[in-house]
């Protein structure tokens, strides 16, 4: 056996001899070219993992900044809520500079209000702010009234996620995007976490940022989902899991608050969600090794809610991302190494949006909402040009009726032409609305009113979208009216609505400005008005009123007997309004317009109630200052002008409807300057600013002069409430008395 081992043994040499004699040609000719280095070591794959935190989560704008600067790269983008924002677009191909310059540009004021803006509402959901200007609204059914599932709407929100993504990646899963990106949401039935990682990018975004009580609950892959902060703020256990070498944490959750800070219900509230994601940031941070790197930028004095504050988080973000400069340059790229990465990562320039036929529109049904009325007030044509922009815009159209919790908008590109297809979710608290308001108005002397005012709107009442609108009102005036609001047809802009109005108040009567008696009005009315709507914000109405009214001298007293005036009238009226303003409160944009032509068909021995009014107010702006131009007037044809003067903003320092005529006039002019913001759930600006006023009654013998009119102007502090416009002011009349002001409710 030995010797069969050596002879296998010395065969083999003589092979591998012989094949070395063989390549000795070769061999030499490789001898003189140099041998290739020895393979680099591959770098690290890097994570990026950013936390919710609100408006402190726009400190990762300010990370992603320095990280550029540092030629840091990174494999893989996790995100939670705001960070789930940023690092979805990121990932999608936005630039830095981009995310910033939206983050500029946005109203976000706009975007955590409860609502569209006032001008992109339907012309019905405006004309409810004139009538009762409260924001505060509940569901109201047979089985009890119930808040809104959310403080702030979706539309706004939905068009600042769909203009922060690049062109064409909207509706792209999370895992096909150039750079792997993972977000997370919680369960709201449940309380697990879902992992939002084959989702469309922008379905991704929305639900992780669905904070409870903020904006609305949305629903993916079979759950009720909101803000994933609530189970994984920081999730670093995901990044890790996507493979990553490394991971840069950046953590801008909202601290523990102190003692202070918890008494009252709010803020006990508050305090526990921050407990949870807390101790869920806890967990995660645990998780993290020693080549790992933790960002925490010092966002001091930030809530989740300063979105006007945006300048400072991003500077935070930029500072504390600086201040570890020397760890994160380990991980930086060659310059043009980092140039390759950047071109990789960022978007293609946008594609121009060229207009193609709309070749179908479909919308889907929900609930009591009739298709064929969305379709219809979408504006979309069939057979007519339409681009990507225009298709979007017209079903974010839709938010304006008030009644839609969500729209989504698909468009499908097809062999010569485009088909959009709309998704409505409608909300259902919102289909039976009440709304609740106060009104207060005091001189602090003898003129004081109060009023508690209730509108109640039923929407969707038949196919063809139908309208009961109920307000009513209980104080210092009392009234009840109800209207019956009937579209001739699904979306039609033509309509007929019959209503009746109870009303009940006193009222002083002046002469020559002193105040010499005073009356008990009741009332009661019914009109039939036939119009048409002109866009989302005009109106035009043709009608007839039948109006019985009782009238009661109550100063002096009367005698127990003595006799009620009885005036009955039927008048035939036109009215045209137009409604362009971006708030009643203190508008800052658009126009509003009123003018009513009526002629009185009382026959003979009775008392003619025809009158003529105009009512017109321009809003403008410029920087901080903000105001409007008013213009008033009125006329009768037999007794007092529709319209008086006197009180806060009409002829302020002088008593309330004091001034009184055949005719009216009054212009005036406000403006004002922003001083301060209240907190977003309770209101808005809060202004400082003044009013110069001019007007006057006169008969209609009289010639109007100059200088027969009075000269009154006020000073006052204006906040955009809740329950509506609040006013603390101090106004004169020139030549007359001065008096202080406290004035919530309906504008002037």
């Amino acid at each position: 056996m030995p010797s069969a081992h050596i002879t296998v043994r010395i065969i083999a040499v003589a092979i591998v001899g012989a094949l070395s004699l063989a390549g000795a040609p070769a061999a030499a000719q490789s001898a003189s070219t140099p041998a290739p280095a020895p393979t680099s070591k591959p770098r690290p794959r890097i994570a990026l993992v950013l936390s919710g935190g609100g408006a402190r989560g726009f400190a990762h704008i300010g990370v992603l900044r320095v990280l550029q600067e540092l030629r840091v790269p990174v494999d893989f983008v996790v995100g939670t809520s705001m960070g789930s924002v940023v690092g979805g677009a990121y990932a999608a191909g936005t630039s830095v500079d981009d995310l910033e310059q939206l983050v500029h540009r946005t109203d976000w004021d706009y975007v955590i209000a409860d609502r569209p803006p006032r001008d992109e509402l339907t012309f019905r959901r405006r004309e409810e702010d004139l009538l009762l200007p409260s924001r505060i609204e509940f569901g109201a059914t047979l089985d009890g009234v119930s808040a809104p599932p959310s403080a702030a709407g979706n539309a706004a929100l939905e068009r600042v996620l769909t203009r922060v993504l690049p062109a064409g990646t909207r509706d792209t899963l999370v895992n096909q995007l150039s750079l792997p990106f993972r977000s997370v949401a919680s369960d709201l039935v449940t309380g697990e976490l879902v992992q939002l990682d084959d989702t469309p990018l922008f379905l991704t975004m929305r639900a992780s940022l669905a904070v409870p009580g903020v904006f609305a609950p949305v629903r993916i892959k079979h759950h009720l989902v909101v803000d994933g902060g609530l189970v994984r703020n920081l999730p670093i256990d995901i990044a890790r899991a996507m493979g990553a070498d490394i991971v840069i944490a950046v953590n801008v959750g909202t601290p523990l608050g102190s003692e202070k800070e918890l008494g009252s219900e709010i803020g006990v509230a508050q305090q526990m969600l921050r407990i949870l994601t807390e101790q869920n940031v806890q967990r995660s941070l645990a998780e993290l090794r020693p080549d790992d790197v933790l960002i925490s930028p010092q966002l001091n004095g930030i809530s989740f809610l300063d979105f006007q504050r945006h300048d400072q988080a991003i500077e935070a973000g930029e500072d504390a991302t600086r201040a570890l400069a020397a760890r994160l340059q380990q991980l930086a790229l060659p310059e043009d190494d980092y140039a390759a990465y950047e071109s990789h990562r960022l978007a293609a320039p946008a594609v121009v949006d060229v207009a193609q036929p709309l070749l179908a529109l479909g919308v889907s049904p929900s609930g009591h909402i009739n298709p064929e009325a969305l379709k219809a007030q979408s504006g979309l044509v069939v057979g007519k040009p339409v681009t990507l922009d225009q298709a979007r815009q017209a079903g974010d159209k839709l938010y304006g009726r008030g009644d839609l919790a969500r729209v989504e908008t698909d468009v499908t590109e097809t062999p010569g032409g485009r088909v959009v297809q709309i998704n409505p979710t409608e909300a259902d608290w919102a289909r039976s609305r009440l709304r609740v308001g106060l009104e207060l108005a005091s001189d602090f002397n003898d003129n004081n009113t109060f009023a508690l005012k209730l509108m109640h709107v039923l929407s969707s009442v038949n196919d063809w979208g139908a309208e009961l609108r109920t307000t009513a009102r209980i104080g210092s005036e009392r009234d009840f009216s109800t209207e019956f609001w009937q579209p001739l047809g699904a979306g039609s802009p033509w309509y007929v609505a019959p209503s009746l109005a109870y009303t009940s108040y006193s009222s002083d009567v002046f002469s020559q400005g002193l105040r010499t008696s005073r009356i008990g009005v009741n009332g009661a009315s019914a009109t039939l008005a036939f119009g048409r709507q002109l866009g989302s914000g005009g109106d035009l109405q043709v009608g007839i009123t039948r109006a019985h009214d009782h009238v009661l001298v109550t100063i002096p007293q009367q005698q127990v007997d003595a006799p009620v005036q009885r005036v009955q009238d039927t008048t035939q009226f036109i009215r045209w309004r137009e409604d362009t303003l971006d708030s009643v409160a203190f508008p800052t944009r658009g126009v509003l317009i009123d003018s009513t032509l009526q002629r009185s068909l009382s026959g003979a021995g009775q008392q003619s109630l025809a009158s003529s009014q105009l009512q017109a107010m321009a809003a403008f702006h410029t920087g901080q200052w903000a105001g409007h131009v008013y213009g008033e007037w009125a006329r009768s044809s037999n007794g007092a002008a529709p319209d008086v003067l006197g009180g806060f903003l009409r002829l302020s320092g002088t008593p309330p409807e004091s001034v009184q005529g055949r005719s009216i006039v009054l212009g005036r002019i406000v403006t004002a300057r922003a001083i301060g913001s209240m907190p977003a759930p309770l209101g808005g600006v809060v202004r400082l600013g003044f009013s110069a006023e001019l007007g006057g009654g006169y008969d209609t013998r009289q010639d109007l002069h100059l200088s027969t009119l009075k000269q009154a102007g006020s000073a006052f502090v204006a906040v955009d409430t809740r329950f509506g416009p609040l006013y603390f002011g101090a106004g004169a009349t020139k030549g007359g008395d001065g008096t202080l002001y406290l004035f919530l409710g309906p504008i002037w």
